[in-house]
Parts: C-alpha cells; sequence; structure tokens
C-alpha cells in the first residue's frame, strides 16, 4: 500500500479535512512501521509503559477502533490484541488497516456530529487518532533509529495538531494520557514543541544496545 501527499482539500469551514491529512500521516507512518526489524521490538520506546512490540499493538489497535468510531459504530478499548505476535505479516496489515482508517475519515460526514461512548465532535476524535498516527510514529522512529518528519510539504497535519493539543491537553492530562510538558527552549520547533506538550522529551534518544 502506497500513499501520495497531495494538494490538501478543505472542509467548509476553511479547514483542512482529516481524510486528507490522516493520509498524509500515514503516508509518513507505514514507511517506519515496514522498516522495524523483528531485532528491535523489545527496544525500548519514549513512551515508557510501552516497548516497541507493545506500542506497535497498541497504534495498531487504535488505528482499527478509530475507524470504527468514524462509522459511528462502539469501539473496544478494553483489551490489546497482540498483532505483532500473531503472524509475520504485521507489517502489511498495520498499511492495510491504515489505508482503511484514511478511507473511514475520508466518507462525506465523518467530521460532523459526535461520535463516540463520550459524545465528543466527531473533528476531535478524528485528531486524536492524527495524534497517535504522529506521536507515535516518531515513537517508534526513535526507539529504531529511523528519521522521521511528520508535515514534509507543509500539509497542515502539525497546525491542525497544535490546535488540537492545544485545547485537549488539560483533560488528557487529567486522564494519565498526556504527562506534564517537557520544557523546551525558545526557538524550538513546532514539531517538537507539539511533543513537548504530550509529555514527551524531544531530544529522547535510545541508549545502550
Amino acid at each position: 500500500m502506497t500513499y501520495e501527499i497531495n494538494e490538501i482539500s478543505e472542509t467548509n469551514a476553511g479547514v483542512p479535512s482529516l481524510g486528507d491529512l490522516l493520509g498524509t500521516a500515514a503516508a509518513q507512518a507505514v514507511p517506519v512501521v515496514r522498516a522495524i526489524p523483528d531485532a528491535a521490538l523489545t527496544h525500548p520506546t519514549p513512551c515508557a509503559d510501552y516497548d516497541v512490540k507493545a506500542l506497535v499493538n497498541h497504534l495498531f489497535h487504535v488505528v482499527v477502533e478509530f475507524r470504527e468510531l468514524a462509522a459511528r459504530k462502539p469501539a473496544d478499548f478494553t483489551s490489546t490484541p497482540d498483532r505483532v505476535g500473531a503472524g509475520d505479516d504485521w507489517r502489511d496489515g498495520f498499511a492495510e488497516a491504515t489505508a482503511r482508517l484514511v478511507e473511514a475519515w475520508s466518507q462525506p460526514g465523518a467530521e460532523e456530529g459526535t461520535t463516540g461512548a463520550m459524545g465528543l465532535p466527531a473533528r476531535t476524535v478524528g485528531c486524536m487518532v492524527l495524534l497517535d498516527l504522529t506521536a507515535h510514529v516518531w515513537d517508534l522512529a526513535r526507539a529504531t533509529g529511523q528519521e522521521y518528519r511528520p508535515d514534509p510539504v507543509g500539509t497542515g497535519v502539525l497546525h491542525t495538531l497544535g490546535e488540537a493539543v492545544a485545547e485537549m491537553a488539560p483533560t488528557a492530562r487529567q486522564m494519565g494520557m498526556f504527562a506534564e510538558p517537557v520544557p523546551v527552549p525558545e526557538g524550538t520547533n513546532a514539531f517538537d514543541r507539539l511533543l513537548a506538550e504530550t509529555g514527551r522529551d524531544p531530544r529522547w534518544a535510545r541508549t545502550g544496545r
């Protein structure tokens, strides 16, 4: 499965559509996941609770369940299937699941109204999976020694996430989804500021073998 990063279309409100934003994020995420070697599955990640395998399983599960939320179907986050351990085709499976996620959020009306058990605005919910498909892919890239650029042609991903994270951060911290923000020096680029706001240290690097 391959993606092309095209000119972003806009919603009626003049903001980039979630389908296009997720397509951009997928175009950057899938190659990172495909390049994860089996030997790196036990590496630590910037998410202290996850090694690489656990984080891939988590992200895979998020992609699958947020596709359901786009279709106004119930999502189940009570347990995380071990898709990595289920067979050698998990990289292809992730690419296919991500393509279906993009397709689901590209459907007419997908970002209108509310969705999910909490009845949140659909666009807010879509921004949540956009954040995971951006920040967690950075986590995986860092853990496995890969380069990662989330918004290579200024498609609006970082701007959209910056606004969304600023809005959701207080609640996300109360719920334990975000850690406390990490201080960063003046002049830090937009992506590193975004990572820091979610409680990640943009300077994180894996130590040891």
